[in-house]
Formats: C-alpha cells, sequence, structure tokens
C-alpha cells in the first residue's frame, strides 16, 4: 500500500513538472521582467513627485523667511514699550501677512520674557508667557538662525488647527538676546497640497525635522510620530543623508511603502513622497494578467493535465490529514503519559538522595564526632530531607503515582489542629477565620497529603494578598461536586454520602480569567523567578482526583479568590479508635541474616552500613537475578531478603513473585519511593517500607516480617 502511494506521488509529481516546468518557467520570467519594469517606473513617477514636493516646500520656507525677515526689520532697535504703543498698526501689518499667506496660521513678536507683544491674531495680545515653546526657547542661548518646531497644539485661550513655529531671533545691536519673531505654519496647507497632487491609489506624502519629529503626513494622521533615528528609516537616511529612495514599513501605521526623501536646502526639513509597495504590486498584478488572458488559450490541455493531477492530490493529502490526525492523537496520549513517568522517575531519583542522608543522619549520630557537630549536621541534613521529600510529595501526588497511605478523619477537627500551624506560617498580618461544622465531616483520603494540600492553598493565598488580608478556611458538607467543573473526571467513583467541601477564601488580587485554566498545571507559576516552584497547586490538583474528589476555583481581579476542594465523605462508624503513635527504637539485629537487593550502590553501601551497625548480617547484590541465584543456592542462610522495587531488568516485585512461586519461606521487604506497578497493582501482600525511611523503622520491618515467619513455621510444627 505505501508503495503504490509512493509510486502514484512520484508520477504525480513528474506531471506536475511536466506540464507546469515550461509555462511557469516562462511566466517566471515575463513576471520578473514585468515587475522590474513596474517598480522602476514608479520609481520615476515618485522621484517626480519628489521633486514638486521639495520645490513646493522651499518656496513656502523661503517665503516665510523673507517674511520673518522683513518683520525683523521693522521692529530692529525699537524698544519694547514703543512696539506696544505701536500695536494695533503692528497687529494690522502681521493679520495683513498672514492673510496674504494661506501656509500661515499667526504671526508673533515675543519680548525677552516669552510674552506676545504683537501677534496678529489678537489686540492688544493676552498677558501669557510662551517661553516654554520650542520655537521660544531655541533662542535664547545662541542665535541658530531660522528654527523649525515640532508641531504644537494652540494654548488657550487660543483655538484653531495645529500648527509648527517658524522664528527667528531678536537681538539688540550688541548681540544681547531680546526676543522672537515666529510664524504658525499650518501643516493642513501642505496636507491639502499633497491630497492634490496625490491622486494615484497608495500615495504617501511627509514632512518632518532631522531628529525625526514629523510637522505633516498624508494620508493624515490622528496622532503625532518621531521617527527613531536608529530605526530603519533613520538609518537609511544617515547613510544617505541627502537624498534616496528606500522601501520599508512606515513607523506611523506599518504599511510597506517606497519612499523617496530629499533634504530641503539649507533648512533642517526632509520631504518625502512614495507609494505603497501593494498598489506597486497592483499595477504589476494588473499587467500580468493581461498576459495571462492571452496564455490561456494555449495553457487550456495543460490545465486538463492538472486538474487530474490535483484531484488526485486532494485524495491523497485527505488521506494524510486523516493519518496526521491518528498520530496527533497519538502523540498527545504519549506526552501526557511521559508527563506522569517523568514526574515518577524523578521522584524515585531523588527518594534514593533522601534515603542516603536519612542514612548519613543515622550514622552521624553514633559516638564518633563532637556534640556540636553532630546536631549541626544532623539539623542540616534533617531539614534537607523534610524539602526533598515534600517536593517529592508534591510531584507523585500530581502525577497520581504516589501509593497514598488513606485513612479515616475528620475534616473539621483536621482543619482546627491545623489552625496553630497556620498562623506563623502565614504571618502575623494574615487574619485567619474558620468557619468549621458542628456535625463531624468523616473523609477517606491520605492525612498528609490533606495538610499538604491544604497548606499549598493557604500559601498562595498568602502570596496573593502579599501578605496582609483576610484568609477565610470553611469546612461545609456539600451533596455534590459542581456540574460544570474544567476537565473533570468521568472516572471518578461516585460518592454514595455526599462531598465535604473544604474552601480558601482570600482578598488577593484575584486572578485574571485568561490564567484560570493554567493554574494548576505544573511548573506553572505567576510569581517571579526564585520565588516559586509551580507544583503547589499542582499536588492539590493531583491529591483532589487521586482521592476520588475534585478542585475548582472561582476568582475575580481585584476582589479575591476561593479554591474549593471535595473530598468524598464516609459515614461515622468507619472512623477508628485512635491509637498511640509508634515511637518504638530500634531493634537489635541479633545475628539476623538479610540479603539487600539494592542497585544504587550508594544507598545499598549506606543501608549495608546502618543494618550491621545494629548488629545484622549482611549480603549485598546489586541486582534481583543475582539475588535469586543466593537464594537457589541455599536460602536456609537469610533469615529476610530487603529489595528495592524499581531495578533495571528483573524489578523488585518480579523477584518477590519469584521467590513466592518458587516456594523458598523466606520473606520479602520491599521498598520504593516510586513504582507505576506499585501504584497500579499494590505489594501483592508483601511488606514495604517507603522511602525514605530511617535505619530504625527499617529494623522494625524486618523484625516484623521475620516474627511472622517464625510463628507460621511454628504453627506448622
Amino acid at each position: 500500500m505505501q508503495r503504490a502511494q509512493r509510486n502514484s506521488l512520484r508520477l504525480l509529481q513528474w506531471m506536475m513538472a511536466a506540464s507546469l516546468a515550461l509555462p511557469i518557467a516562462l511566466f517566471a520570467i515575463a513576471a520578473s521582467i514585468s515587475y522590474t519594469s513596474t517598480r522602476d517606473i514608479a520609481d520615476r513617477e515618485i522621484e517626480r513627485t519628489l521633486d514638486v514636493v521639495h520645490e513646493h516646500a522651499l518656496k513656502v520656507f523661503e517665503t516665510i523667511d523673507r517674511s520673518l525677515a522683513e518683520l525683523n526689520e521693522v521692529v530692529r532697535g525699537v524698544p519694547d514699550d514703543t512696539i506696544r504703543a505701536r500695536e494695533p498698526a503692528l497687529h494690522r501689518r502681521l493679520k495683513r501677512l498672514t492673510d496674504s499667506l494661506p501656509q500661515l496660521k499667526s504671526a508673533w513678536i515675543f519680548d525677552a520674557d516669552g510674552k506676545a507683544l504683537v501677534n496678529s491674531l489678537v489686540s492688544p495680545p493676552p498677558e501669557l508667557s510662551f517661553a516654554d515653546r520650542d520655537y521660544f526657547y531655541a533662542h535664547v542661548d545662541q542665535s541658530i538662525g531660522t528654527f523649525i518646531g515640532t508641531a504644537l497644539a494652540p494654548r488657550p485661550p487660543y483655538q484653531g488647527a495645529r500648527f509648527f513655529g517658524v522664528s527667528r531671533r531678536r537681538e539688540s545691536d550688541d548681540g544681547r538676546f531680546i526676543g522672537v519673531i515666529q510664524a504658525s505654519v499650518l501643516p493642513e496647507y501642505f496636507e491639502s497640497f499633497y491630497a492634490r497632487i496625490g491622486a494615484d491609489p497608495g500615495s504617501f506624502f511627509a514632512m518632518g525635522r532631522t531628529d525625526g519629529a514629523m510637522l505633516t503626513h498624508f494620508p493624515r494622521l490622528d496622532h503625532d510620530i518621531r521617527l527613531d533615528p536608529t530605526g530603519p528609516v533613520g538609518r537609511e537616511i544617515a547613510a544617505r543623508p541627502e537624498h534616496g529612495l528606500i522601501t520599508v514599513a512606515w513607523p506611523s501605521d506599518g504599511i510597506e511603502r517606497r519612499i523617496g526623501y530629499r533634504r530641503v536646502a539649507e533648512y533642517p526639513i526632509y520631504v518625502s513622497a512614495g507609494l505603497e509597495t501593494s498598489a506597486i504590486r497592483a499595477r504589476w498584478l494588473a499587467t500580468m494578467g493581461q498576459h495571462l488572458v492571452f496564455g490561456l488559450p494555449a495553457t487550456a490541455l495543460l490545465f486538463l493535465l492538472l486538474a487530474l493531477a490535483f484531484r488526485r492530490t486532494q485524495q491523497i493529502q485527505a488521506e494524510a490529514a486523516r493519518r496526521r490526525e491518528a498520530e496527533e492523537a497519538l502523540k498527545h496520549s504519549q506526552r501526557l503519559e511521559a508527563l506522569g513517568q517523568l514526574t515518577g522517575g524523578v521522584a524515585h531519583d531523588f527518594n534514593n538522595l533522601l534515603t542516603v542522608i536519612r542514612a548519613s543522619v543515622d550514622l552521624l549520630n553514633r559516638p564518633q564526632l563532637t556534640e556540636e557537630r553532630r546536631q549541626r549536621y544532623i539539623t542540616a541534613i534533617a531539614d534537607a530531607v523534610g524539602r526533598a521529600a515534600k517536593l517529592t510529595s508534591q510531584l507523585l501526588a500530581f502525577a497520581r503515582r504516589q501509593t497514598l497511605k488513606p485513612e479515616v478523619f475528620d475534616v473539621g477537627e483536621r482543619m482546627q489542629s491545623l489552625h496553630d500551624m497556620l498562623a506563623p506560617l502565614l504571618g502575623s498580618a494574615i487574619e485567619i477565620a474558620m468557619r468549621l461544622p458542628a456535625e463531624p465531616c468523616l473523609v477517606r483520603a491520605d492525612a498528609g497529603q490533606f495538610e499538604t494540600a491544604l497548606i499549598n492553598m493557604a500559601t498562595n493565598a498568602r502570596d496573593a494578598m502579599q501578605g496582609k488580608g483576610r484568609i477565610t478556611f470553611t469546612v461545609e458538607p456539600a451533596t455534590t461536586v459542581p456540574a460544570a467543573l474544567a476537565g473533570a473526571s468521568s472516572s471518578r467513583p461516585p460518592a454514595n454520602h455526599g462531598f465535604v467541601s473544604v474552601t480558601v477564601s482570600d482578598t488577593g488580587i484575584g486572578i485574571p480569567a485568561a490564567r484560570l485554566g493554567r493554574i494548576f498545571e505544573p511548573f506553572f507559576t505567576t510569581k517571579q523567578v526564585g520565588h516559586g516552584t509551580g507544583l503547589g497547586l499542582s499536588q492539590v490538583f493531583g491529591f483532589a482526583r487521586q482521592s476520588g474528589g475534585e478542585v475548582t476555583v472561582t476568582s475575580e481581579v481585584g476582589r479575591g479568590s476561593t479554591f474549593s476542594l471535595y473530598l468524598p465523605r464516609v459515614p461515622p462508624e468507619l472512623l477508628p479508635q485512635r491509637e498511640a503513635p509508634n515511637t518504638a527504637p530500634a531493634v537489635a539485629g541479633s545475628g539476623m541474616s538479610v540479603l539487600v537487593v539494592e542497585d544504587n550502590i550508594e544507598l545499598a553501601n549506606f543501608a549495608a552500613d546502618g543494618l550491621t551497625e545494629l548488629g545484622y548480617s549482611i549480603t549485598l547484590v546489586d541486582n534481583a537475578t543475582d539475588a535469586l541465584a543466593e537464594l537457589v543456592l541455599d536460602a536456609d542462610r537469610f533469615d529476610v531478603v530487603f529489595s528495592d522495587v524499581v531495578m533495571p531488568g528483573m524489578t523488585g516485585l518480579d523477584l518477590a513473585q519469584a521467590i513466592r512461586d518458587r516456594g523458598v519461606d523466606v520473606p520479602v521487604v520491599l521498598t520504593s519511593g516510586y513504582s507505576q506497578a506499585l501504584s497500579q497493582e499494590g505489594v501483592a501482600g508483601f511488606d514495604l517500607v517507603q522511602k525514605p525511611y530511617s535505619i530504625e523503622e527499617l529494623s522494625r520491618v524486618l523484625h516484623r516480617a521475620t516474627r511472622i515467619r517464625r510463628v507460621r513455621d511454628g504453627a506448622a510444627e
């Protein structure tokens, strides 16, 4: 089937090559030549238009410059008081000037303080200072000739259109600064001119200063822009400062254009004219369309061949699409499984390290070191064990690969007992409120994981409030789990007695709606780097699902968040009687022979050393196959087998089953920090020591296993 598909594809490729190579090649050559010609014609049009725009701008600024020079001559050497006395006559003269020049909005004469002595708009002018305008303060320190300012809005009480100032310095006979003569130029004047000459679709015009500030723009913009000197346009102009032709996406609107620019004589002004590249391409496409009109009859036969090839291609693509969908579905399933495997694998390796650390603690407790050093090492390692074990627990809970230890407990009572621990954890600035039910609310779950989940939700609430606010813990019976939960599990077992709801509400900043769907993802966090692992809420999610419950969240930005943990409720008669905690010391080995099976040699050595110090006789092997060979050779040498579960080749669980199947009468104790087989199938009746374990705990389990064997053997006799 696959070979036939490959052959048909190869045949299709040859057909496409034979039927399209020649016309495509001819069309590509014609298209390339046509595009080059169309672009050259567009460039010549842009250059001609740029000549007109440049000439127009040059005449406008020269006219304004001459007018300012004439006004300067009129008031040269005239004191400000005299100008104020002649203000009505000068006002009329300035008004005649602005009426005669349509590019001008107004003309002004300012004193050294920036106050208008006379203008063309109002007589007499109001007592306002314009010293903060660029067209004024640019002349204060030195003579710079004609200055062209940026686009500005009129200052009340003056109204009307926006303008940019063209100004010159007023000087006394000894060169002192005594004021400014300024003309307000209308950008609308240039825009109207550009609209008249830019009739072609996609026409573009702009005028701006050498520092990048835009003075006028066509098409008109509703906001001011400034070109970045280090941007694409700025770099092109810096490379060729006088004149150039570039293709660039214009920063104001992002439209790609072919633009010509030129500097206006000695003025610090550039004018530009151009066309949108889409308009140039439209001309080219129109030309190529004409070629196609003449070429279609000659390619009719080729079209029939292509139609046949296209139909065949559609069939193949449809089949390939269906195959890709199936592959994507498989990959998605594999990715989900890989996530669980990754989480569990990390936990397994990490728990090996934790066991080594715990064994080190046991060895450090022997009287070989000074008390101060002993306690320092013990405290540091024990703290590391606690932190690492908590992280491992969160990883496994999310992956649902952890062998939980469910027990029946009263949620309200457990919450009350956690109050004293939560207060220092959350801080004195957090107000804690607890609303607990009068009736018992019993659940069957892992109590340690429940406390971890509650602490994770409380810590999350504390961080959302930045350490200050109110957290309310509420426990109440719930008849059902809310139906509209994202990602609700269809495999959740029914809860005959309803559910117990544990809600944690805060007065924090809330969670944006766009992030609600991701907060339970592993390693996703909104906190800064180094301030969160992204595993806290993942642990809550994994614990809830593995316990047959659910977790949900409601939040509103600025109003806080409420996390609700639902666990299946159980009847009161399932509550067991309280038992005293097991604090028994380690049991001496008394020469008991133990076969230790561990592939991690460092971990095996620590376990062997710890057991040897307690008086055990240790035989150490690093794989299940060698362990089975030792037992077949002489099983009576050993009182008990202590084996890791996760090992290459034959696992510890396989070894235990093989010992049982062969009738070897030696008890087996297993150990693991993670095992997919154990999480799915259980320990099959064998004793299990969870990593990280202490030597004391291990010695008690080994003695219990051998004691059960002795009792069984005695009963058989």
